[in-house]
């Protein structure tokens, strides 16, 4: 593969910053959509299609990486992109803007993880942490900034140019790519595995549906038919994700840590800004610093994290990150009464987590060659996310349980805003719900440790 890495880099960052952007932007647009397209009981469905297309094809668009090389399919996932963007800024009720969206999210699946696949290819391992940091640095950026975004947007102009905005940008990004990468594929017969595709996207849909909605039944059947797709793998001719990688240590630790990763990113990314207005009475600015900290701390010890790994390993490297997460995770359940002590504890955490998640993908990369990496680098961005879903659901429970009688989180904030009589009762129900998530995510860190530790402490390079 030989490119300009310049224009490449560029044409890299512009498509993370479209697909991260694009999960949250809609969110401080709702009541303009509401007012022009009704059916406000589906609007959920407008962020959830999006995030559960984006899963289902992330590790799908990994294996056609590396039958068809990086090129063609991150095109086609970005001309997908594109085409659900357009679709969304036309549409003209709400059934439609949800199937736009999920025609967005097939498209998004492929930026992520062949994204970071071609950054592997272009840089050597010992540039990969900078560029790394470089692509985490955007994706925090723009997810923090898309609700911002989305509010100018609808206010400003229309709902609809905050799909719409994404063709010139997407444009520009694609012919970056196009026009400056070149890479030499092995041209050879390769089949589409339709059938471990299909119960890929059935089990994954049913299971973080279940999760979600807490409707147990469904994560049943989600089991179930994932168990269909490990069976039907080992017997499909070009399997999705195929069965050495579940033989292959660092990759069983890689995806084990990816998932830790995604667990607990919930706990501060969900209940912290709750935490900072409901109980200590912070303004919504306050609030969003207390977390922004996070998207700070996360990229800068990404862009350090090459001095640490080619000293120490890829192992160890992920074990300095979860001691800072796990002093965080100290810090967040003995929290103090002040947004300044709680954003420390998010900047430690972000630290934390990005020198984990970059020692599990970086590590689990370099353990492959050209022809393996994408399956690989999807596999373990499709564990991160699956890893939030989870996280999502057991500390939500975990919430939720502690505050019996004030119904979920966020009926007990809104009670809060609202006023009214037994406010100090409910803050303090919140307050100790909030203290339960962080010491559930207390325990996801001592977990990720054991999981970390399957990894051996060097690992092999290619």
């Amino acid at each position: 593969m030989t490119a300009r890495r310049g224009p490449v880099a560029a044409g890299l960052m512009l498509s993370m910053a479209l697909a991260a952007i694009d999960g949250t932007i809609v969110a401080t647009a709702v009541p303009s959509i509401v007012r022009d397209l009704g059916q406000f009981s589906l609007f959920p469905w407008v962020i959830a299609g999006y995030m559960l297309a984006q899963a289902v094809c992330t590790p799908i668009y990994g294996r056609l990486a590396d039958q068809f090389g990086r090129k063609p399919m991150i095109a086609t996932g970005m001309v997908i992109f594109l085409v659900g963007s357009l679709l969304a800024g036309l549409a003209w009720s709400m059934p439609v803007l949800i199937v736009a969206r999920v025609v967005q999210g097939v498209g998004a699946g492929a930026i992520q993880s062949i994204v970071q696949t071609i950054a592997a290819d272009l840089y050597p391992l010992e540039e990969r942490g900078k560029i790394s940091g470089l692509l985490s640095s955007v994706w925090g950026v723009s997810a923090l900034v898309g609700p911002a975004v989305g509010g100018l947007l609808a206010e400003l102009a229309s709902w609809r140019w905050i799909f719409l905005a994404n063709l010139p940008v997407g444009a520009a990004a694609i012919a970056a790519i196009v026009v400056f990468l070149t890479e030499d594929v092995e041209r050879r017969p390769a089949r589409i595995d339709v059938p471990g595709a299909l119960l890929l996207a059935a089990g994954v849909v049913a299971l973080m549906l279940g999760l979600q909605e807490s409707a147990w039944w469904l994560v049943a059947a989600g089991v179930a038919v994932l168990a269909g797709f490990g069976w039907w793998e080992r017997r499909a001719k070009e399997p999705i994700i195929p069965p050495w990688v579940w033989r292959d240590r660092v990759l069983l630790g890689s995806f084990l840590g990816s998932a830790v990763v995604g667990m607990v990113l919930v706990g501060p990314s969900v209940y912290l800004p709750t935490f900072a207005q409901g109980v200590l009475g912070a303004g919504v600015i306050a609030a969003g610093f207390a977390l922004a900290v996070q998207s700070i701390g996360w990229p800068i010890s990404v862009a350090l994290s090459s001095r640490l790994y080619m000293r120490i390993g890829f192992r160890d490297t992920a074990l300095c990150g979860l001691v800072l997460i796990l002093v965080s995770a100290v810090m967040f359940v003995f929290m103090r009464p002040s947004v300044l002590y709680a954003g420390v504890c998010s900047f430690v955490n972000g630290a934390g987590l990005g020198l984990l998640s970059v020692s599990m993908l970086l590590g689990a990369q370099n353990t492959v060659g050209w022809e393996r990496r994408g399956v690989v680098t999807g596999s373990v961005i499709f564990f991160r996310i699956g890893g939030g879903a989870l996280g999502t659901a057991v500390l939500a429970g975990v919430a939720n349980s502690t505050l019996a009688g004030h119904g979920s989180v966020d009926e007990a904030a809104r009670a809060l805003q609202r006023g009214g009589e037994g406010l100090e009762q409910v803050r303090q129900a919140l307050a100790e719900a909030v203290h339960n998530v962080f010491v559930g995510m207390l325990v996801i860190v001592l977990s990720g440790v054991m999981a970390v530790l399957i990894l051996p402490r060097r690992v092999p390079g290619r």
